[in-house]
């Protein structure tokens, strides 16, 4: 992502915009850049918007088992599982279930 791209993200999440793929482009180009916390309370933003975005749980399980934050990254997998469920979205549900199996 270019940093005019990531800057405009960043903008509209500052301003409050309550697009949801706004907050998860955003947390995945923290993620590229390796800002794990910044990424994580950008999940936690969208997650208090949309609580049912099943994607975000698991790219921010993955994100934190990468960083070794194993407990945290069951927790968003497991949340991720229930809602994945509850949508009926087999796939990520196959997805969730994998990712939590690796830690």
């Amino acid at each position: 992502m270019s940093d005019k791209r990531f800057l405009f993200l960043e903008g509209l999440v500052q301003k409050g915009t309550q697009d949801p793929m706004a907050y998860y482009g955003l947390a995945m180009e923290y993620r590229t850049r390796a800002r794990v916390d910044d990424a994580l309370r950008t999940f936690v933003d969208l997650r208090g918007i949309k609580p049912d975005y099943v994607a975000m749980y698991l790219m921010c399980g993955q994100m934190l088992a990468e960083a070794d934050r194993k407990d945290e990254a069951r927790t968003w997998l497991e949340e991720g599982i229930t809602w994945a469920k509850k949508m009926g979205n087999t796939h990520a549900l196959g997805e969730l279930e994998s990712a939590l199996g690796t830690l």
